[in-house]
Order: structure tokens, then C-alpha cells, then sequence
């Protein structure tokens, strides 16, 4: 039982919130595909993954093990597995979970294994590399990947998809527009040759925002579903879901002169008093934060950090703050809070939030 004091608390409300703000941006047949890769972002995946069950039609995760948490607590709706390898295949059969099938390696292999169950239609997944490059068949693969889906069949493919380089950047608008292009031409030419018509997805959440009619059969909501649009106006529109905080473990009265934490990196210059809060750079915060770069809230009160972020503690000053060991202590519960940090740590806001430690307590509020 983690029962650490430094907790994130992850909101449902604004999680629902976000999500119907990207519905609204959607035809009505389009269905939305929630990503919950990367413990949801540096929250819980499957705390996430649970309360949406019934408000989305797929999850996608990363990584094989990501999706065996989510069936291991009882989700039940399709979860696509991004980035499948070798070595557990076997794994994504046992916990009906939905493979992304990007080159021949893990195609041929993944059929193989299929055909000696003797499977019958198992859904997967084909990724196609339109200009990240990154994962993905090519184009020019498609007669050979048809060949090997001539009934009859272990394999049936769920959907076609591929992945925007740039959806988020105005001046890389021609870029998205080919990869549209390409992805088009794709679908055409598997469709050409099936009995059948798998889904299509290809947009992120800068894409839905940016390019509507390239929406398909499913769109895919990442960043967005945790408050972040690639964009102010748009993140704006959205809710915070991601709300750390901890307490004071102690406060300390610092004479003139006086020196604080590695190194020596802060040296009052006047009385000043501190407060240790139990959270350190193995929890996710950045040793750029430290040295009054960043800052806590206590009392609604601004307190810098000082000194060097250590491994699981921060000194902040609260000199000018009347508060008591135990007072609680808010990390960041606001949008603008998590892009300063980010910011001052020469970062992006996913990385901030993916992050966040394991051993930081998660928890979902209703």
C-alpha cells in the first residue's frame, strides 16, 4: 500500500471535462480513442482507464505490460498496444489485447504465433509510416502485407493507422497536409483489396484541433485529455487534471550566514526560516527548479525553492509565510503552474508530467 504523504490527485471532473470538450470537435460517428500510455501521463492509467471505461471507444498504451495492468483490473474495452516486441506476443494473446503490427519482423511473427493457436480474425492493428519515421510499414509494403492476409486468415486488421509529425505547428501545415495525403492513398490501396473495411485513425490531439476533415473512423486523444491543447487558446478551453501536493516535514530557522542543502547553494543573508517538503528530483521535479528557479504554494503563498533539489526533499523559504510541520503544500493544481515548471526546466509539458514517480501516491477524485 502506498501511503506516502506526497500525493497526486488526479481529476476526474476536469478528465471528463477535457474529454467532452474534444467530442464537441467531432462528427458524430467518430469514435475516440483515449491514450493512457505512460501510468496516464504521469497520473494512473488505470485509474484513468477505469473511470473512463464507458465514455470512450478504445485506450491505446505504449508497451505490452501497460495494457496486462489495465486487463488485470478488469477493463474490458479494446486497448491497443503501440510499440509490441517479440517477446511478448504470447502476453497480448493471453490478455486479448489488440497489437500495432509496424514492420515484418513483429508482422510475420505475430501471424505465425496466431496460426499454430489457431486463431480465427484476431484483431490487430497495421502502423504506416507517413513522415515521422519512426515506426511504420511503408507504402510500398502493402502487396506483400496483403499477400499474407488472403483467406483464410488467423488475422483480421482492426484499423489502419498513422501518426502526425507536426499537427501543432502552422508553419508545418503543407507536411500535414501530405502525410493526409499519403495516409489517404494508403487506405485506398488495402481497401482495394479487402472484403472488408478496417477503421482509420491518424489524428492527435493537435490534429483534431487542427485538421478536422482529416477526423476518419477514430481519433486519438492524448495531451489534450490531461488539460494541454499544443496551444494557449486552446489549452485554455481545457481543465488541470493533475494536482500534486505534499506537506511540511519541517521548518528550520536559518541565521545570517547560515548555509542550506548540497553543496552550500544557498547562504542567508538575513533570518530566514524554511520548510522541508518531501519531494526531491526522484519524484520528478527537476534539479533546475532549485536555487529559487521554481516555487511551492503554501497559504496561497509563492515559496521559493532554495538550494539544490535533493534526491526526495525541498527547502523552500517561508520566511514571510505563517505556517506549521504538517501544513499541506501544493506543488502545481493549475495549468500555468505546470508550463513554468516546464518551461524553467527547458522542457515540454509531457515531459513534466510523465515525470512524476511511481512512489508519488495516485489517486482519482470524483
Amino acid at each position: 500500500m502506498n501511503n506516502h504523504v506526497t500525493v497526486l490527485e488526479i481529476d476526474g471532473k476536469a478528465l471528463v471535462h477535457n474529454l467532452n470538450y474534444f467530442k464537441g470537435k467531432l462528427q458524430t460517428a467518430t469514435k475516440i480513442l483515449a491514450v493512457v500510455k505512460a501510468f496516464g501521463y504521469g497520473s494512473d492509467g488505470v485509474q484513468v482507464a477505469r473511470f473512463l471505461e464507458h465514455k470512450v471507444d478504445y485506450f491505446a498504451v505504449a508497451y505490452t505490460h501497460e495494457g496486462v495492468a489495465l486487463r488485470e483490473a478488469g477493463v474490458q474495452t479494446p486497448i491497443l498496444v503501440l510499440h509490441p516486441h517479440l517477446q511478448n506476443l504470447q502476453a497480448i494473446i493471453d490478455f486479448q489485447l489488440e497489437p500495432g503490427l509496424y514492420n515484418f519482423t513483429i508482422f510475420n511473427a505475430f501471424l505465425k504465433l496466431t496460426r499454430e493457436k489457431s486463431l480465427d480474425q484476431y484483431p490487430v492493428h497495421l502502423k504506416f509510416n507517413t513522415g515521422l519515421n519512426r515506426l511504420g510499414f511503408s507504402a510500398a509494403a502493402i502487396p506483400e502485407i496483403l499477400m499474407h492476409l488472403k483467406a483464410p486468415t488467423a488475422l483480421k486488421i482492426q484499423s489502419l493507422f498513422s501518426h502526425l509529425a507536426a499537427s501543432e505547428d502552422a508553419a508545418e501545415k503543407a507536411f500535414t497536409s501530405d502525410q493526409i495525403e499519403q495516409f489517404t492513398a494508403i487506405k485506398e490501396a488495402v481497401f482495394a483489396a479487402l472484403a472488408y473495411t478496417p477503421m482509420l485513425h491518424l489524428l492527435n490531439t493537435s490534429g483534431v484541433v487542427n485538421y478536422p476533415q482529416a477526423q476518419f473512423d477514430m481519433v486519438r486523444i492524448g495531451i489534450g485529455l490531461y488539460g494541454f491543447g499544443n496551444d494557449k487558446k486552446e489549452t485554455a478551453q481545457l481543465k488541470n487534471t493533475h494536482n500534486l501536493k505534499s506537506i511540511i516535514s519541517q521548518i528550520h530557522p536559518i541565521a545570517p550566514g547560515e548555509t542550506v542543502g548540497y553543496n552550500r547553494a544557498f547562504a542567508a543573508k538575513a533570518a530566514t526560516k524554511t520548510a522541508t517538503i518531501p519531494i526531491g528530483h526522484a519524484d520528478g521535479l527537476s534539479r533546475r527548479l532549485g536555487n529559487t528557479k521554481g516555487f511551492v504554494r503554501i497559504q496561497n503563498q509563492d515559496a521559493p525553492i532554495i538550494g539544490n533539489v535533493c534526491m526526495d526533499m525541498i527547502m523552500v523559504d517561508v520566511t514571510h509565510i505563517d505556517c506549521n510541520e504538517g501544513d499541506a503544500v501544493i506543488v502545481f493544481n493549475t495549468q500555468e503552474m505546470i508550463q513554468h515548471i516546464a518551461d524553467i526546466s527547458e522542457t515540454i509539458v509531457y515531459e513534466t508530467l510523465t515525470a512524476i514517480s511511481p512512489r508519488v501516491h495516485k489517486t482519482l477524485k470524483t
